[in-house]
This record gives structure tokens, sequence and C-alpha cells, in this order.
């Protein structure tokens, strides 16, 4: 069965984004991104990917998944197909239809469509964002690996929604972790069954 992964960058904090939905306060540079998009090229987007002449083919990722707002924020960048190179699905019901070909729409319950989805065979899907929808997803998520940045926010979009209380903790055990000499911590880490 193929594993649901929630790949994201967070502050120390716990937050994936400002209140508004950008992203600049995480720094740009440093060793950490290309050692991490070295293991995982199909997290840039394609548009990024052929600008650095990355042809490599998807190694741990062919499928993704995205919430409305995430979605958006690669079209406020240019392009309403961000990850050409997978599947891509957004999770809205607010959109009329598909932003896009290429782009699947989920307008009913997420959960049971990741649940399909976990069932076909593949290599994994990337949860991609955003935190409202890791929390509606949080009891299918076998995966989580975080970028932890030095950097406090103070408030923002949190990592996992906010304000819905869980029935029980959702346990989690580290299966690796490097800090790199910019400071930002990648952490893996598998759900405890």
């Amino acid at each position: 069965m193929r594993k649901l992964t929630y790949f994201v960058a967070s502050t120390i904090d716990g937050f994936i984004a400002a209140d508004d939905g950008t992203l600049d306060f995480f720094p740009v540079g440093g060793d950490h991104g290309p050692a991490i998009t070295s293991q995982y090229p199909e997290t840039l987007p394609t548009k990024v990917r052929e600008a650095r002449g990355i042809g490599a083919g998807n190694i741990y990722f062919d499928t993704v998944i995205m919430g409305r707002k995430t979605h958006d924020f690669g079209v406020r960048t240019g392009t309403a197909s961000p990850y050409e190179h997978l599947r891509q699905y957004v999770v809205s019901t607010t959109l009329p239809e598909s932003p896009a070909p290429g782009v699947e729409l989920i307008a009913e319950d997420p959960t049971a469509a990741v649940r399909e989805l976990k069932r076909e065979d593949g290599l994994g899907i990337w949860l991609c964002g955003g935190g409202e929808l890791a929390q509606t997803l949080l009891p299918e998520i076998d995966q989580v690996f975080l970028k932890l940045h030095p950097v406090v926010l103070g408030t923002g979009r949190p990592l996992f929604g906010g304000g819905a209380k869980l029935p029980a903790p959702e346990r989690f055990r580290v299966i690796t972790s490097r800090v790199y000499a910019d400071g930002v911590a990648f952490l893996k880490y598998g759900r405890i069954k």
C-alpha cells in the first residue's frame, strides 16, 4: 500500500505560512535546499525543475495532493498546474471545476479519496499542504517530512490547521534527522501503529 507523506516546511513555532499565505520568511539559499532537492526532485514545481535542468524522474512520489490555498499560491506564481510531472489533486468545496488540465478536483470527502489512492500501485503520495487539509487527513498520514526552519513567526497558518480536538494523540517516531549548516533541520517521522 502506498504511503501518504506530509512533506512541508515549518517555523519552529509550527507555522507553514504567514496569515496572508506568504512564505518569504523562510530563508532562501543555504545547504539544505540542494541536499533535500537531490533526494526529492519531484517536490520542485515543474517549471523550476526545467529551469534548473533537473531531468530526473520521480524518485519517491508520483502523486501530489494539496488544498485550495496551497494551489492558489501556485496560481499567484503563474501556473494553475504546478506539478505537471505528478498526478495532481486539489481539494476544494468552492472551486466549480478543475483549475487546469491535468489537475483533478476532489470536492467531496478527501479522506475517502486518499484511501482510494493509497490502494493503487505506484510511488508515494505527497501531501503538499496546507495545514487545514493536513488536519483533516491526519488519520491517513503515514509520514511527516518536516523542514524545520530556525524562524519564529508568532502567528500564521498552523502546521495542522487549528482548533480541532483529537480523540487521542496521534503518535509518530523519528525515522531520521539531519541538521544542515544553515540551521534547517530535516526530520522524517513515521506513524506509530
